[in-house]
């Protein structure tokens, strides 16, 4: 039976809650079938991160080429990435390979607040990867350091900030309200047709922990299985709108937990 391919490149969190780890929780929610590249380990847990050790840039590529010669890479989602030696290998490799349906989650700061890119890789996600996406999917904060500007507290400012990321390159724009205030969590989907509004209830929960890996691995997902960006971002807000509701169902760590992954086969 042929099954739709996704490919994470992230780093991976020993805590189980994002990263990698997130990421092919999310395609297997989603019906698809995850490979991963492994740009970084980490030594976290739900109360932070302790360290970080970087996968060098050659083995990166050798990882990259392993599975895209073998397996038919439906869809890429790019996560944390904090070497520009890394940034450039990966960005040669999407090159070499034709690598289909980029989803760039721009990570920079966990959920914990632990700064986890360097400040010199914040031009080379810029110049090398966000003109490879299909969509990015930064949150307020992300989004405001990418255009080195304060982050937006006003529809009308996200919607600005939207469209000049736009100008870098990518064709999508998916900018995160979940660091927004109110009792709704509001999305924008920003592209050269316009902007569309995706609101959903706020949560009141503390287990939030790899929400953006794992909206982002969702979008790669039905990307993967050949929606339209529209139908494959609306779907994924559904998904990761549950798994965070049902998120006090788990009971994993003395910080901010995970979000239920797993909920719908419960």
């Amino acid at each position: 039976m042929a099954v739709p391919i996704a490919l994470t490149i992230a780093g991976s969190d020993s805590g189980g809650g994002a990263g990698i780890q997130a990421d092919l929780k999310s395609f297997a929610a989603n019906g698809v079938y995850g490979a991963s590249v492994i740009t970084a380990l980490t030594a976290q847990n739900t109360l932070g991160v302790s360290a970080i050790h970087q996968v060098p840039a050659d083995f990166v590529t050798a990882q990259i080429d392993a599975v895209m010669s073998d397996l038919a890479v439906a869809a890429v989602k790019i996560g944390m990435v904090a070497q520009r030696d890394v940034i450039a290998a990966i960005a040669a490799g999407l090159d070499r390979w034709r690598a289909p349906n980029v989803v760039l989650d721009p990570v920079m700061v966990a959920t914990s607040g632990d700064w986890l890119i360097a400040d010199d890789c914040v031009d080379a996600l810029r110049r090398e990867l966000i003109p490879r996406a299909r969509i990015i999917t930064p949150n307020l904060p992300e989004a405001a350091a990418l255009l080195g500007e304060a982050v937006a507290t006003d529809e009308a400012a996200i919607r600005s900030q939207g469209e000049r990321l736009l100008t870098l390159g990518a064709r999508a724009v998916l900018i995160k309200g979940g660091h927004g205030d109110g009792p709704t969590s509001t999305d924008y989907l920003i592209d050269e047709s316009g902007t569309t509004v995706l609101a959903a209830p706020r949560i009141a929960t503390r287990n939030t922990h790899g929400t953006g890996c794992s909206l982002s691995s969702a979008i790669a997902a039905g990307l993967a299985k050949g929606w339209d960006l529209d139908a494959a971002v609306r779907e994924a807000k559904a998904w990761i709108s549950a798994a965070i509701a049902a998120a006090d169902q788990l009971e994993i760590g003395r910080g901010h937990g995970p979000i239920h992954h797993f909920y719908a086969f419960n």
